[in-house]
């Protein structure tokens, strides 16, 4: 994945409504109206949502006869987590030494 494809992921994922897009295609395809319901925004923000999300690789959206149903992609989410997962030994690290300086302080060590 290029650095560029993971900035267009990461930009994607910033906005709490494309966020919530997402939640709601992990259970299934849906059309436009469909993702619409539930927020009070016009179907062309939701639309330039939806474009956001198409660009950065994470929704695909197909066509049956007039049915346009908007499918969530994982490849890109699989990136962001295999680049996130590049940091887990500092973090986890950290842990490891917080739990250390607290057995210390609590004489369990």
């Amino acid at each position: 994945m290029t650095t560029d494809q993971l900035s267009r992921t990461f930009a994607a994922l910033a906005d709490p409504t494309r966020r919530a897009i997402l939640a709601r295609l992990s259970a299934g395809e849906a059309t436009v109206n469909e993702l619409a319901e539930p927020f009070t925004m016009s179907l062309p923000a939701v639309s330039r949502h939806l474009k956001v999300l198409e660009q950065a690789g994470l929704i695909t959206r197909g066509r049956t006869r007039q049915w346009r149903p908007c499918r969530l992609e994982a490849k890109p989410l699989e990136d962001v987590a295999d680049w996130v997962a590049t940091y887990r030994r500092f973090w986890d690290g950290g842990f490891d030494r917080l739990e250390d300086h607290l057995r210390k302080l609590t004489g369990d060590a």
